[in-house]
């Protein structure tokens, strides 16, 4: 229950924004996104509405209008019948679809797409009740009584088709081809807007859009109403296994938890006929049991917070928050995200430097990292918690938790900074329209594309309906060991290496060496941590004397010496590409191959420059031993370290190559 509780306290820190619709800006894939969102009072919810009506306070009709896209998110109330049904017929307390709200619905439905004519006059009738009680009850508010007025004349598709906003056949009826929004005419839903009697002069109708006041789903003393009114009904009681107090239980529990159209629930114990309690227990409420409020407030806050900062990956989304809503480093970031913290926020890492044992080379790009990561520890207090929810659903009416973790905040953020260092290497994105080179680990979508990726239209990325699960499973399996310190999964280790050992599959030559970075930070990885930790640097180790490593070095200046050869606009793959899978195989023998495809390159090079590459494979073989050198057995991937610190040390030596052939 620890995870309710942290919910429940959530929305108890936050229950001021109860009930206030904001957009905020939100990092993507496809780049900043809008978003609405809301922290839902007790017994609410949201919808996407299609249908605006505009009536005044004595019930009469002034307009309708579709809902504009950027303003279709909508609070209603709901019961907890309404709130959770799918093929029921409960109604919602005030805003529903027009089956539900139009008195006139039957006389202008024109059957199903089966061709028959289903009976609706039930739902009306269900809903024009429950809006009456609560109208005549002591909790009324002035719009409810409003929309009761209105809705009982049984006027509403006649009112929208006179307005244009419902389009009607040659026979009268509700054309079932039109839509609104994507949704059929006759399924649209539709929201209130009540003007007062002193609203209504010319200046309020001119600028009525824009006031909120007379917006229902907008209205929080309309929603405190509700809520009132809903606590006063009678319910079933007992215990609340969440607070531990007797108060009105909950067995319905709401959806609509990951996104708007999910119908997935995380707690269900109302299978009467199955096995969800059935041989454990005698009835339902022993298996779990839990207030209507407390349930109300922990879903709320659950679903507020992932439309927040939470992020998904297919079906998986993936929620971390500080008790006290601190910023905190996302584990999906990049080092480069993450250190773009200090210009955010003002004044973070100026403090006195911490002496903490570093993993890495670049020294300036570590500093920034850990100046960033001191900012998100100086904004926490001591008894800080942060908590990692992690949620998936295997059929669509159930969700699952696949993770839920709490730490203490400093844990965590030790943990993360773990994660950047143990993998530090240098990478390249795109940022700001061109590629940008950077000092640590990239982000959990760009492993995800680099060991299961495809090239498409020059860039590396995972294509298909069926393959974007892929991006859930590298997640899944990478959670633990960003958030926990855990080792590195081998199997993935070894396909990252077989994928940088394969140049020749990719057409552009900056994704290949995409991958080879990620693989060099997975094989880092690994090194330190299965073997006595050893620490490999970006920077070239010219002391090595591993034999994998010396491997990797050779195969980069011969990959290097014909490369020099080419062209500037000449994008052939060099020999040592075309060979490199073989040659992490059976080195020894290809480097015998590979040697004698490079006579002829070495008579294009300038003297100078012929004389440097050949001074440097001397120094290389210097540091075999003659046993290391004639064991020709498969490389491990640290050859690839060996590959990419060699090859990033000569493309920085053009200045040291002239000065030789001077």
């Amino acid at each position: 229950m620890n995870w309710l509780n942290e919910l429940y306290d959530l929305y108890e820190k936050n229950q001021d924004l109860a009930g206030e619709i904001q957009t905020v800006d939100r990092k993507t894939r496809k780049g900043i996104e809008k978003t609405s969102l809301v922290l839902l009072p007790i017994s609410h919810t949201t919808v996407t509405a299609q249908i605006t009506v505009t009536i005044d306070a004595d019930g009469n009709f002034i307009s309708a209008e579709p809902v504009a896209e950027e303003d279709k998110l909508t609070i209603i109330p709901v019961t907890a019948e309404s709130g959770s049904r799918t093929a029921g017929k409960a109604p919602h307390p005030l805003c529903d679809n027009l089956k539900y709200l139009a008195g006139d619905y039957m006389d202008y439905y024109g059957g199903g797409k089966d061709g028959k004519e289903k009976d609706f006059s039930e739902n009306y009738q269900m809903y024009l009740e429950a809006l009456q009680r609560w109208s005549e009850s002591e909790y009324s508010h002035e719009k409810v009584t409003s929309i009761y007025r209105y809705l009982r004349k049984g006027s509403l598709i006649q009112d929208l088709a006179d307005a244009g906003v419902i389009r009607l056949d040659d026979r009268g009826k509700i054309a079932q081809k039109e839509k609104i929004q994507a949704v059929a005419q006759e399924d649209a839903f539709v929201r209130f807007r009540v003007w007062r009697p002193e609203e209504l002069d010319e200046a309020a109708l001119a600028d009525r859009w824009g006031n909120s006041c007379a917006e229902c789903w907008r209205d929080r003393t309309l929603q405190q109403c509700f809520t009132e009114y809903y606590r006063s009904l009678p319910a079933e009681k007992g215990l609340s296994y969440l607070s531990g107090k007797v108060e009105a239980l909950s067995f319905l529990q709401p959806k609509k938890i990951r996104n708007e159209g999910d119908g997935a629930k995380l707690i269900s114990s109302n299978d009467e006929k199955n096995f969800t309690f059935r041989g454990r227990f005698s009835d339902k409420s022993q298996a779990f049991s839990i207030g209507y409020e407390d349930s109300q407030k922990a879903h709320n806050a659950l679903k507020w917070i992932i439309r927040k900062q939470g992020y998904s990956w297919d079906s998986l989304y993936v929620v971390i928050w500080e008790s006290d809503m601190k910023p905190l480093p996302g584990l999906h970031a990049d080092t480069d995200e993450i250190c773009e913290t200090c210009e955010e926020y003002e004044g973070w890492g100026d403090e006195e430097e911490q002496q903490t044992e570093y993993l890495g080379t670049d020294e300036i790009g570590a500093s920034k990292f850990a100046a960033a990561m001191r900012g998100y520890g100086t904004c926490l207090g001591q008894a800080s918690r942060t908590v990692l929810l992690a949620l998936d659903s295997a059929t669509p009416g159930r969700l699952a938790m696949t993770e839920c973790k709490q730490f203490e905040s400093s844990t965590y953020l030790e943990n993360i900074s773990y994660w950047h260092m143990s993998c530090e290497w240098q990478h390249v994105k795109y940022k700001n329209g061109g590629p940008f080179t950077f000092q640590g680990m990239v982000g959990v979508d760009e492993i995800a594309e680099a060991l299961y990726g495809t090239e498409q239209k020059g860039r590396l990325t995972i294509t298909g309906k069926n393959n974007q699960h892929l991006y859930k499973e590298v997640l899944k399996r990478l959670l633990p060991c960003i958030s926990e310190r855990r080792k590195i999964p081998l199997d993935l280790v070894r396909l990252a290496v077989e994928r940088a050992s394969s140049p020749m599959t990719f057409k552009e030559r900056y994704n290949w060496e995409r991958i080879l970075a990620v693989a060099c930070s997975l094989v880092k990885k690994q090194r330190y941590e299965y073997y006595a930790k050893e620490v490999w640097k970006v920077a070239l180790d010219t002391g090595c004397e591993k034999r994998d490593y010396l491997f990797g070095r050779l195969l980069a200046v011969a990959d290097r010496v014909e490369y020099r050869t080419y062209d500037k606009d000449d994008w052939r793959e060099t020999n040592a590409q075309r060979y490199m899978a073989v040659f992490a195989q059976k080195p020894m023998r290809t480097w015998k191959v590979l040697e004698e495809k490079l006579q002829p390159y070495w008579g294009k090079l300038k003297p100078g420059e012929r004389m440097v590459y050949k001074k440097l494979i001397d120094e290389i073989f210097d540091n075999f031993t003659v046993e290391a050198y004639e064991k020709d057995e498969s490389l491990s991937g640290l050859y690839l370290l060996g590959f990419h610190s060699q090859a990033l040390a000569l493309k920085q030596k053009p200045a040291n190559e002239q000065k030789e052939e001077e």
